[in-house]
């Protein structure tokens, strides 16, 4: 439709109008020059985007000599720029003529839009095994400025263009004359939220309507855990852990300005093959907001933030790394053991105050990490081995109490529920098609729902439920102390309130789950169940004893005496059998238990080295 102006008087704004295309979409690597000067659709991943610049749509030129104007001179879109006239053009009659080049641009007669450039790489999944990833430059301008962040998955509809190559070093090459380097002008802009990475909190009124009806569902607890991997066969409270974890408590500010995290960490320890990484996997594709990284190939920086160079200005940047990108997401860590202790220290702070405090080259900021953390580790043995509970775990207990849930994922074998294993996973092998359906509820429904729960949904402690946990909290501390009054021995007590923070934030999710404002005695008691049977169980079983803060105070005294008789017995620089120190112990009334934990102990701390394949002891320090 053509705007007229004349009938109406009125000056018409602006309209800056984006296209879709229905066409299949071109890879990068596929663009050839007969695109040139074509619409082309090019799906990728933004990797990099540069601040805001102007750029002039008009210009107005002014004579050095005559002062003449040449006033709205149109300038074409993209990055070709403009070649300014070498001769005055204004009639100079009886006058001397004007020098060569008399024109210079009157920048505040100029009209200017806002424009950006971005790097495109193209998506993993359509990368050729073995190649590297290929680039294009990106230019966009006005409405579609700073719409896009590093990380987003994009459908980009453009025109395929080309610029000026610039000439390094100010040399004019005369082989260069006539080679040119494309990028994209972007016409429209589609973010994909199907794939991980940021999305968009963007809901429709017939969606709110389905969620609301959603919500008020009675099942919908057991609806979503249902829904969660359900590919995989069994682990009902993990996956019951896991939706929590998704929806998240409710962070509070306080009157004195500290904050207090609603993010829910987790952790799986246990044996292989038991669908740890998988269920990383789908928590990364359906997390509104999902990284997935490694323990092995990530290094501190690469999880908190590093400082780099900028190769264009010259000037200290700083990049984000996995946690900052995950920042109102979750963060899945695999092997979780793998990790150096000096990068697993870098994400303390992370983890519990939610920031990052950068003080490099330069650079002093705190950059914010609202992220939940999501990890799976090994035992130190490969498989957990229950006769040597506190040596399976190589964590400090400074990481240990930061996570909300710990369960300890063992391969038992038993007969029935092997079978009925094995019957589930060749179901999925031989019926794919079926299989690929998911539960009652699609990845992408799951999805946009959690998002909506997060953005809509704050709920916080009823005074009912409150005074009630309250009440479970002092009986859980009495029976336990009732309990070593008894036995007369001084248990552990995990529960502590660091974990009684942990219950609360367990029952805002579930309460987020339902998209109430307060939570109810239900969800009290669900999140004690779910707090019982994950870190409470592991730690009463023995599986978590012998990490600090985890074991009785009778076996650290124990294992006291033992670290002191054994630095007294044996000098720096001695060798002995790892046998003959346990057998020494033992007939002094020691239990082999409280003996090993103290070896590990010093080999952890570097005071013994094992030598002759981890048969003799050699005391270090």
């Amino acid at each position: 439709a053509v705007v007229s102006t004349q009938s109406t008087g009125e000056e018409v704004q602006d309209i800056h109008v984006l296209l879709s295309s229905p066409q299949s979409p071109v890879n990068i690597r596929d663009l050839k020059s007969d695109h040139m000067s074509r619409l082309v659709r090019v799906p990728g991943i933004i990797i990099n985007a540069s601040g805001v610049r102007a750029k002039a749509t008009s210009l107005t030129l002014q004579c050095r000599s005559c002062r003449d104007y040449k006033s709205d001179i149109p300038i074409r879109p993209g990055l070709e720029g403009f070649a300014m006239p070498r001769k005055c053009t204004a009639s100079t009659a009886g006058q001397q003529p004007c020098p060569l080049d008399p024109y210079y641009i009157v920048p505040d007669k100029c009209r200017c839009v806002d424009y950006q450039t971005l790097k495109l790489q193209e998506a993993p999944d359509h990368i050729p095994t073995g190649d590297m990833p290929r680039h294009i430059q990106l230019y966009v301008d006005r409405a579609l400025v700073d719409k896009m962040v590093p990380g987003n998955r994009v459908q980009v509809v453009g025109i395929y263009s080309i610029k000026k190559m610039s000439e390094k070093g100010g040399k004019k090459d005369k082989i260069t004359a006539g080679i040119r380097r494309p990028y994209i002008r972007v016409v429209g802009l589609e973010v994909d939220t199907s794939g991980p990475g940021r999305s968009l909190n963007k809901f429709t009124p017939e969606e709110e309507d389905h969620f609301k009806k959603l919500a008020e569902r009675e099942d919908v607890y057991d609806l979503i855990s249902r829904n969660i991997a359900p590919s995989i066969f069994g682990s009902e409270d993990i996956k019951k852990s896991i939706a929590c974890l998704l929806f998240g408590g409710s962070r509070k500010r306080m009157p004195d300005g500290l904050t207090r995290r609603g993010d829910i960490n987790l952790l799986l320890l246990g044996d292989p093959g038991t669908a740890k990484s998988q269920l990383l996997k789908f928590v990364e594709k359906c997390a509104p907001i999902g990284v997935y990284t490694s323990g092995k190939g990530s290094s501190a920086a690469g999880l908190t933030a590093s400082v780099m160079r900028d190769p264009t200005t010259r000037c200290f940047v700083m990049e984000g790394g996995a946690m900052v990108l995950a920042d109102g997401g979750v963060v899945c860590i695999d092997e979780f053991d793998k990790m150096r202790e000096d990068d697993r220290v870098a994400i303390h702070e992370a983890m519990e105050q939610q920031t990052i405090s950068i003080a490099k080259a330069g650079i002093t900021t705190t950059l914010n990490t609202r992220c939940s953390v999501f990890a799976a580790a090994n035992s130190v043995f490969g498989r957990w081995d229950d006769t040597k509970g506190e040596e399976n775990i190589d964590f400090m207990p400074t990481i240990l109490s930061r996570f909300d849930m710990i369960y300890i994922v063992k391969d038992d074998h038993n007969e029935s529920r092997d079978t009925t294993i094995a019957r589930h996973v060749m179901k999925i092998h031989l019926n794919r098609e079926q299989a690929a359906v998911e539960g009652e509820m699609s990845i992408e429904m799951l999805k946009k729902y959690i998002a909506y729960a997060r953005a809509k949904c704050g709920p916080r402690l009823s005074d009912k439920s409150a005074m009630k946990l309250g009440h479970k909290y002092v009986m859980m501390r009495t029976s336990a102390r009732e309990h070593e009054h008894e036995s007369n021995k001084r248990l552990s007590i995990p529960i502590t309130v660091r974990q009684l923070e942990s219950i609360v934030r367990i029952s805002e999710a579930l309460a987020k789950m339902r998209l109430t404002a307060f939570t109810t005695d239900n969800d009290v008691e669900e999140s004690l169940r779910l707090f019982q049977v994950s870190t409470l169980e592991s730690a009463m079983s023995g599986s978590l004893s012998g990490v600090e803060g985890l074991t009785a105070l009778e076996d650290q005294e124990e294992v006291r005496k033992v670290e002191r008789q054994l630095k007294q017995r044996f000098p720096i620089g001695s060798q002995v059998s790892e046998s003959r120190i346990i057998q020494d112990f033992t007939k002094q009334r020691y239990s082999e238990r409280s003996v090993r934990t103290v070896l590990n102990i010093m080999i952890r701390r570097g005071e013994l080295q094992h030598r002759m394949q981890r048969k003799v002891v050699l005391r270090v320090k």
